[in-house]
């Protein structure tokens, strides 16, 4: 009887293995070559808040969800980044015919991410995004903690709740 019940639980936790997989709590940013929005090249494994947890955000200029999401972020930025340090990477997933929309389209709605042009989607394969919006939000170590897809009007309070839970337990 133990050994069945061992059995079902290895098959359990293999299960969930596969189905959680990608959100281990070791997993590390890739090292994909990607620009800012001044047109310089970055690593991405590069992408770091100084011990304090970042965000990276894939959207694109014609993904209405992706926008409707970053506009509410953005109306809680500056106090997200007060009380936790964080700090917002939006990877622009628009190809290199649409990048040339993104510094006007990001200066129209005076966002103050740290904007990443992903134009041939490298880092988005990479990672795994199949479609925007897409966040994954990383501890200090830079290690994948959290990660959720699609945008409902709220889901920027349950990101934040899981910011300012790293935040926390990163100061203890």
């Amino acid at each position: 009887m133990r050994l069945l019940n061992t059995i079902k639980i290895a098959i359990l936790m293999s299960f969930l293995s596969f189905i959680f997989g990608t959100l281990s709590l070791t997993a590390q940013i890739p090292n994909i070559k990607v620009k800012n929005i001044q047109g310089v090249y970055i690593n991405t494994n590069e992408i770091k808040n100084d011990g304090k947890p970042f965000v990276i955000n894939f959207w694109a200029t014609w993904c209405k969800p992706c926008v409707q999401e970053l506009e509410a972020i953005n109306e809680v930025y500056d106090k997200w980044q007060k009380e936790t340090s964080v700090k917002i990477y939006a990877v622009s997933i628009d190809d290199s015919k649409s990048t040339k929309r993104v510094a006007p389209f990001i200066k129209g709605k005076s966002w103050t991410y740290d904007i990443l042009l992903d134009e041939n989607s490298d880092f988005r394969r990479a990672l795994g995004v199949d479609n925007p919006p897409f966040t994954f939000l990383y501890n200090g170590k830079g290690e994948l903690v959290f990660k959720h897809t699609g945008y409902a009007p709220g889901d920027e309070f349950e990101l934040y709740k899981k910011i300012k839970e790293l935040a926390i337990s990163e100061v203890k």
